[in-house]
């Protein structure tokens, strides 16, 4: 495993990290199994868990818990984020400040993921989603560095909006946020357009989420692939969506390098962008954490194979089932 400085933070941080969603919100999720890839991805050198307070109604942020007071004397960078107080993803223009995160909804999710994770304060705290006109609003600026101040956390960030990197450049250039997590992948590098740069100037860290679209860039969805109502990905992979993906997916095979996989080329694509601070797969079991951390060491990928995927952007808008 090789590791990034994490903004001006100075952390550093796995290249691979692990994202925990799919602990908790995903049909088929167990608890031991879960436990298991948790604790072998620190094994292989990984140092960043990324949770949420949504993620099960703090279940993900007890698992992430469970993995600290089980490993004490290691280094382990924690990292949460607050539910918007509406429960709307992603956010609108039209929400205000209040709508989402007023001052004492902040302290009370803050605790309350605090005390999830049984652990007296966390590395990174993050607004679930972001308008970047509440920029403009200094009460959450405010509320923030008074719990910092109390020892809660040592850093913010704010979390992105699908397919709106565009809505989180002010945020970076206004100095208030320490980290960025945005969808960055094959299909989506929009965020290299403005949004790197900025966080570049500013010494803001990235986290790359999604890096396998959703499932699509795994290379394993079909036009047949099913999932359970109650399975957020049902409602994500509407036909119009899972036709295009599986299409798209179909059309990097021929660019895969011999002895490769599909996931892997995806996750060294990511680390070719030296703004990116750590990557954040989903991963619930063991063969996938083994095989996902293994990207770091194979490094970024040859540049002429990075210049072809570079031709296979995706430039996409929010819409009713992109949540």
């Amino acid at each position: 495993m090789k590791y990034r400085t994490f903004g001006r933070t100075g952390w550093k941080v796995s290249e691979i990290g692990y994202g925990m969603w799919g602990l908790a919100g995903w049909s088929g999720s167990d608890d031991e199994e879960s436990k298991q890839a948790l604790q072998r991805a620190l094994e292989l050198g990984c140092n960043f868990f990324d949770t949420a307070w949504a993620y099960g109604d703090g279940h993900s942020e007890h698992l992430l818990g469970w993995l600290v007071r089980a490993n004490p004397g290691k280094q382990i960078y924690v990292a949460t984020k607050i539910p918007p107080k509406n429960l709307q993803w992603p956010s609108r223009r039209e929400h205000t400040l209040d709508d989402c995160y007023p001052p004492d909804h902040i302290e009370k999710y803050v605790r309350s993921s605090l005390e999830n994770l049984g652990l007296p304060r966390f590395d990174l705290i993050q607004f679930h989603t972001w308008e970047d006109s509440w920029v403009e609003d200094d009460r959450w600026v405010k509320k923030i560095e008074d719990l910092r101040g109390q020892g809660l956390f040592r850093a913010v960030g704010i979390s992105i909006n699908r397919w709106e990197p565009w809505n989180g450049v002010q945020a970076v250039r206004s100095g208030l946020v320490d980290a960025v997590q945005v969808i960055y992948n094959i299909f989506d590098q929009n965020p290299e357009d403005e949004l790197f740069p900025a966080c570049q100037a500013k010494d803001v860290g990235v986290i790359a989420r999604v890096p396998f679209d959703e499932g699509t860039l795994t290379g394993t969805l079909t036009l047949d692939s099913q999932w359970p109502k109650d399975d957020w990905r049902s409602s994500y992979f509407v036909p119009e969506n899972l036709r295009a993906s599986v299409e798209r997916a179909e059309a990097l095979r021929p660019l895969i390098p011999k002895g490769t996989t599909m996931p892997e080329m995806a996750l060294r694509f990511i680390l070719n962008h030296p703004a990116v601070s750590t990557i954040i797969p989903g991963m619930r079991k063991v063969r996938n954490v083994e095989s996902n951390l293994g990207a770091s060491d194979a490094g970024p990928l040859p540049e002429d194979l990075r210049a072809e995927l570079r031709m296979h952007r995706w430039d996409r808008s929010p819409t009713k089932w992109s949540q």
